[in-house]
């Protein structure tokens, strides 16, 4: 089949694209290349796929008029949507423009013309950022009240809202899924694992926002791929969660890291960060049931990984 990926460069986009070209898929990847992070880590995530013969490159915004996106689309069977404006606490303020534009406004674009072509399906990678601050666990996707907390889950879930809209209104095949906390190999600098493996290899303190005692469902990046490549079969119209089953607070976390690193991590704690939520858990259900998905992979399994990945990236 022939695949769209949004967001090519990205940490799950670029993961996404690697073994959707494994499975013998022609993948056509997108990237703005904004300058959120360094362009080199988004270079490197693609730098073994680049000239795959599988494999194109489109270095433009999905907004840019002279993309001819539609063109594009009328040769696609599949759309993986993942480009988007990350990070909660980046989302405040004027920034929030950027966010507009390029988690709402891109989407909007690409559904528009999505539904004048022959696409299979339109899958659309949402956050549990939508769920925002609740006590209400494990979050179910029928179930749980979507009320996020940040500028960043309003963005990701009006995009959700209108992919079930051109899903209801056009028969266009979209699904959504709201991923856990990924972590892994390619993860953005901003991110938490990567800012603290990082600074514990080089002898440096690392900063935690709040107590530490914040749960998070940790979700190692192939377990995300996998699940997201299963949603090519999966019912239209419908939202799934996608979780790691690796529940545990960040203090538990970083002890971890701390432990496979073999060195002491100098903790310094400042106040919780408006936006973050306390504690997520999926509700894995709906998506073991309907799609067979089970996460693989250990918190310490994941985390070993993203070491050598990340001592690898700074020569470390």
């Amino acid at each position: 089949m022939k695949m769209l990926v949004t967001g090519a460069a990205g940490f799950i986009g670029s993961n996404l694209c690697r073994e959707l070209l494994k499975q013998e898929n022609l993948v056509i990847g997108i990237d703005s290349f904004e300058d959120y992070y360094p362009k080199y880590i988004k270079e490197k995530n693609i730098s073994d796929i680049i000239n795959h013969p599988r494999f194109k490159l489109i270095e433009k915004n999905i907004t840019d008029p002279d993309l001819n996106l539609y063109k594009l689309l009328l040769e696609i069977d599949v759309i993986f949507h993942l480009a988007g404006q990350g990070g909660v606490r980046a989302s405040w303020g004027k920034e929030f423009e950027v966010y507009l534009r390029n988690n709402i406004h891109a989407t909007q674009i690409l559904l528009e013309l999505s539904k004048r072509a022959n696409i299979k399906k339109f899958i659309y990678a949402s956050s549990s950022s939508v769920y925002g601050d609740t006590k209400d666990f494990p979050l179910n996707e029928l179930k749980s009240f979507t009320r996020p907390v940040s500028p960043y889950g309003v963005s990701k879930l009006a995009a959700e809202n209108l992919c079930y809209l051109y899903y209801k209104n056009f028969n266009l095949p979209t699904i959504s899924m709201r991923y856990f906390t990924v972590y892994g190999e390619g993860q953005r600098p901003d991110m938490a694992f990567h800012k603290f493996i990082k600074n514990t290899l080089e002898d440096l303190p690392i900063e935690i926002y709040g107590n530490g005692t914040q749960v998070r469902d940790f979700t190692y990046i192939k377990d995300i791929v996998e699940a997201s490549i299963l949603m090519i079969n999966a019912p239209s119209g419908k939202i799934y969660n996608i979780g790691g089953g690796n529940k545990c607070t960040l203090e538990h976390a970083i002890d971890i890291i701390e432990q496979l690193i073999n060195k002491k991590i100098i903790r310094n704690y400042s106040n919780f960060e408006k936006g973050d939520v306390f504690e997520t858990q999926a509700d894995l259900t709906l998506i073991k049931s309907e799609l067979g998905f089970n996460p693989k992979y250990t918190i310490e399994e994941g985390l070993n990984n993203e070491i050598k990945y990340i001592k690898d990236l700074y020569s470390l």
